[in-house]
């Protein structure tokens, strides 16, 4: 969805409709489209919300009578009273790379200075029972990055994702830590130290209200953000299941990268980054140098120029593709799609077409140049 300038009205309503119970966030988002606004929304009766396909009565009459706007109010005075941001879907300051999951949050709450549409995001996910091994290979990783301006997300959760927070605020790598409760407390509590930290060089990010505890539901929802938010999902420690695992299916199902660090092959903490490679689910990562390469991150040396084909005639969308790629330069396919407010199948066959005419090239990371 196209992003406009939102005031903090449509904001506080937005808030609202993803509060009222048994409506998802793909749901909120149908009928914000549908209606204009999310004010709208609650201005309609039961019958009048059901003209939305797929809404059922039930659904509706939950909506049609909502009344704790208190707790919306609640969330908005407790963020502006300690520094954070209710950032809409709409907004600009929303993730960009959010913007294209369907299930994207509808509002995020966010303390903390980090830009969450970095040039270049990556999520670190793995175990909560982290081996010497896991520490090691965490630790060379981050250190390895710091030539890239990687900003690092993880789920400040025991294990690896306190261990690469604790490494990004040592070396001086932004880090953001996406929470399963609201920004009103930190889970666990051992790791408040370093979330205070992370809220002053970094951030932290939730989109559950002030008073939401850690339950067991949440973290799949925190790790859709986790992996939505980044360029690529990497895991460090892992066994066969867990919610590193979840995290980088997510990722796949967003058509983000994919990374796991090789482990011992008797060693059951890594036997899930050992499936991962097997099944081709995930690259093989031992540096950010594989990183650099996989993702085109710097331009290969050795590359080849393509001859351009002249004279074709190019459709309209195709234009705009081939103008966003020469004022942007390299550039991935969704920022391509949110750029040219193409729908992303059709920035997918556009481009397929220019590349076959020559004119563009693909490159590692779902990234795409002029020839």
């Amino acid at each position: 969805m196209k992003k406009i300038p939102i005031d903090k009205d449509e904001v506080f309503y937005q808030l609202a409709l993803s509060m009222v119970e048994n409506v998802g966030v793909m749901s909120v988002k149908k009928l914000i489209r549908h209606f204009g606004t999310a004010r709208e929304v609650f201005n309609l009766s039961s019958r009048e919300l059901m003209q939305v396909p797929g809404m059922s009565l039930v659904r509706a009459g939950a909506i049609s009578s909502f009344r704790d706007f208190d707790a919306v109010e609640k969330d908005f005075e407790f963020s502006e009273k300690k520094g954070v941001e209710v950032i809409s879907f709409q907004d600009s300051n929303y993730p960009n790379r959010l913007t294209h999951c369907s299930d994207g949050p509808v509002v995020l709450f966010k303390k903390g200075p980090a830009d969450l549409s970095a040039k270049r995001m990556v999520s670190i996910v793995g175990t909560r029972k982290i081996t010497d091994y896991g520490m090691q290979v965490t630790r060379e990783l981050i250190e390895s990055m710091l030539p890239y301006n990687i900003t690092v997300v993880s789920g400040l959760a025991y294990g690896v994702d306190i261990q690469a927070h604790k490494a990004c605020l040592e070396l001086g790598l932004p880090t953001v830590g996406v929470l399963a409760h609201g920004l009103d407390s930190v889970y666990p509590n051992s790791h408040t130290r370093f979330a205070k930290e992370m809220a002053e060089k970094g951030a932290l990010v939730s989109e559950f209200s002030i008073g939401t505890i850690p339950d067991r539901e949440n973290f799949p929802k925190r790790n859709r953000i986790v992996a939505g938010m980044t360029d690529a999902t990497i895991v460090v420690e892992s066994g066969i299941s867990g919610g590193s695992i979840i995290t980088a299916n997510l990722a796949a199902s967003y058509f983000r990268d994919v990374f796991a660090i090789p482990g011992r092959i008797h060693d059951p903490k890594s036997d899930g980054c050992n499936r991962l490679i097997k099944s081709n689910k995930a690259a093989l990562l031992e540096s950010a140098k594989d990183l650099e390469y996989i993702m085109g991150w710097t331009k290969a040396a050795n590359a080849k120029p393509i001859q351009t084909k002249i004279f074709i005639d190019l459709k309209p969308e195709e234009e705009k593709l081939m103008d966003c790629l020469r004022e942007k330069g390299r550039t991935q396919i969704d920022e391509l799609s949110l750029a040219t407010e193409l729908p992303m199948s059709m920035v997918m066959v556009h481009l397929l077409t220019l590349e076959l005419n020559g004119l563009v090239r693909s490159l590692p990371g779902k990234n795409y140049e002029v020839c």
